[in-house]
Order: structure tokens, then C-alpha cells, then sequence
């Protein structure tokens, strides 16, 4: 056998062994993982009256006073997936520092507090522009306001507020954050 020849069977191995290890065993893999947390590998739906009605993951528009608002979307309005990303804008931007300005005067006059009480979350949109999550202090600002227009008891606003807090990941990573698509389902149903 030629040195070619050794060589191109060689080659001819590695190539059927890396397919079999990269085509077939590590994508089984992926998707076995994938099923063993069904949660967060079918996007994480919630399900209300036994119907998909969004995502646990992806932000979404709430129209009207008797919302949990979530946070601003760099994506536009209507939280659109396919337009993800932030705005690029730099903190000394001032278009991006008039837009916060503007957020937190909006804010602050609709849940009747200074300008100064709104947390940052409030009037900055996150990396994605889709977050779902806002901060506990975001959401208790807002307890007040869906409580009256839902014409619910603030302390049963603040127990669904509560049920809807996750802690930090692993007890370090992160800050606690408030789902407000849970939340506003929560919300919703305890309404009727």
C-alpha cells in the first residue's frame, strides 16, 4: 500500500469517526438534555385554560392601566423576536438620555411617585430588548395602580407579586426578578 493510499484511509477514519461523534452522537446528546428539561426546550410556554399564551422568556405588550408594565423594548412596542438586539445607543447618548428622561416622567406620573423612586429597569430596555423580567421594586411600584384598576386588595397583588419573584440563579448569579407575563396571568385570573 502506497503512503497515498494510507493516508487517504486515514483521512476516509477520521472523517467517519468525527460524523458519527459530531453528526449523530453530540446532536442526540444536545437533544436529550433538551428533554430532560422540557421547560426551557419547548421555549418555556405558559399555558392558561389549557392554551399557549406566550412565553415565560419573551417580553410582551400589556395594554392598559390594569397591566403590570414590563420593561421598555429596544425592539419597538411590540416586543418583536425577529427585531431583538439593543438600541447601540452609548450612556452619553443624548437621544438615548432624553428617551430615559422622558420613561421616567411617565412613569413617575403614572404611579404617582417622584421621578426620582423609578427604578432603572423602569426606563431602560435590557440587552435584548425581549426581557420578560422586571425588578421587585419595579413591580411593587406598580402594585397600587393594578390593584385599583383590577379592584383587588393590595396585600393580594403583593402575594401574586411574590409568587411570580424568582431569587437569584443558583442562590448568586443575577438579581431577583419578577416575571410579568406570569404575573399579569396571575393577575388576571385572580380578577376573574
Amino acid at each position: 500500500m502506497t503512503a497515498f493510499a494510507r493516508q487517504a484511509l486515514g483521512g476516509l477514519r477520521l472523517l467517519l469517526a468525527l460524523t458519527l461523534l459530531l453528526g449523530v452522537a453530540y446532536p442526540t446528546a444536545v437533544w436529550a438534555v433538551g428533554r430532560l428539561v422540557p421547560d426551557r426546550a419547548d421555549g418555556s410556554p405558559l399555558v392558561v385554560d389549557g392554551q399557549v399564551r406566550g412565553s415565560r422568556l419573551v417580553g410582551q405588550a400589556f395594554d392598559g392601566p390594569g397591566w403590570f408594565l414590563p420593561r421598555p423594548s429596544a425592539a419597538g412596542d411590540g416586543y418583536d423576536a425577529l427585531a431583538s438586539g439593543a438600541s447601540n445607543l452609548g450612556p452619553q447618548n443624548p437621544d438615548l438620555l432624553a428617551t430615559v428622561e422622558r420613561r421616567r416622567t411617565e412613569v413617575a406620573a403614572r404611579e404617582g411617585v417622584s421621578p426620582a423612586a423609578v427604578p432603572a429597569d423602569a426606563v431602560t430596555a435590557s440587552a435584548s430588548g425581549l426581557d420578560p423580567d422586571i425588578s421587585p421594586a419595579y413591580a411593587a411600584l406598580q402594585v397600587p395602580r393594578v390593584a385599583r384598576e383590577r379592584g383587588l386588595p393590595e396585600v393580594r397583588v403583593r402575594v401574586l407579586v411574590a409568587d411570580a419573584t424568582s431569587g437569584r440563579d443558583l442562590g448568586f448569579l443575577g438579581e431577583p426578578r419578577v416575571d410579568v407575563v406570569t404575573l399579569n396571568a396571575a393577575v388576571a385570573a385572580a380578577a376573574g
